[in-house]
């Protein structure tokens, strides 16, 4: 397939954060996941190289656009693939979207090629909160295929033995509700224009409940301990506004010296549960929930 040939004839946008896919071999591995009992549901569908090749193989696809130069292009290309496609262009951003109005019956496979910039983004939009027990975005999708940058890819797969900056919010946010796995590396070149960094596809299996016990006050834990991670986690604590610290480290027979990003997704857990039980809920700052806990994780580095 002359995808850099195709490809060429477009007009790229670079506020779009446009990198088309036009490697056939990451292509294929695309569409090894894929079998004709899935309903597809695509992100960035871009040039539609992946697109025309969903519509042979699944069950339903409906892609997800908003680059309005591409989409005439879009519809012929995979109408031309399978006339008689279930097929549909969904002209919005998705984050304007919410997925059970486009899969009202669930059971979704998301295969997303995203812009960059925006990763966190969506993925906290399409996995909502780590406490939000019942997200409807979330409940619609069984699993999701995607492409990130590859430091990216590191840190959804990340653990607490893991170089410092690799794991974090983004990590715990992803791997509470989701099996995150790499499937393959994928280099610079097997995109057009060629971006500055290589990428990785990904495989996020989607659990039906939380890995562990979800804990009051778990959001904020988590997120006064990685706001500030150079302070040790009794600093960062305190300065949360949480109560009884040094008891509630000591329960759990936490080095107060620790920095919170040695803490695994499951120490987390417990330990909310314990700062819950030592705190007084109406002082001002811990029963705070304005402050949501994720809502800052596209600027962490």
């Amino acid at each position: 397939m002359d995808y850099i040939g195709r490809v060429k004839k477009f007009r790229f946008k670079k506020s779009l954060g446009q990198n088309f896919l036009i490697d056939n071999s990451v292509i294929e591995k695309i569409l090894s996941y894929v079998s004709p009992e899935d309903n597809v549901i695509e992100i960035g569908a871009g040039a539609g190289f992946v697109t025309e090749e969903l519509v042979k193989k699944a069950g339903s696809v409906k892609a997800i656009e908003i680059d309005k130069d591409v989409i005439p292009i879009l519809k012929t290309n995979c109408l031309c693939a399978n006339a008689d496609a279930d097929f549909e262009i969904v002209e919005k951003s998705i984050l304007d979207i919410q997925l059970k109005d486009l899969a009202p019956r669930g059971g979704v496979k998301i295969i997303a090629n995203i812009p960059y910039c925006i990763t966190s983004l969506i993925l906290a939009h399409i996995l909502g909160e780590i406490d939000d027990l019942n997200n409807e975005n979330r409940n619609t999708i069984d699993e999701i295929i995607l492409m990130v940058q590859w430091e990216v890819a590191k840190r959804l797969v990340a653990n607490e033995n893991s170089p410092n900056k690799e794991y974090g919010m983004l990590t715990i946010l992803t791997q509470f509700y989701s099996d995150v796995e790499i499937i393959q590396k994928v280099p610079k070149h097997s995109f057009y224009p060629s971006p500055k960094v290589d990428s990785a596809l990904l495989r996020l299996k989607i659990r039906k409940e939380p890995k562990f016990e979800v804990s009051p006050l778990l959001r904020r834990t988590v997120k006064a301990c990685f706001a500030t991670r150079r302070k040790n986690i009794k600093n960062s604590l305190n300065a949360a506004g949480f109560l009884n610290v040094e008891k509630s480290l000591e329960e759990m027979d936490i080095n107060p010296n620790l920095r919170g990003e040695k803490l695994s997704i499951e120490d987390f857990c417990k330990l909310a549960k314990v700062l819950a039980a030592n705190q007084n809920l109406g002082t001002k700052g811990v029963g705070d929930e304005s402050c949501s806990g994720f809502e800052d994780i596209v600027c962490e580095k």
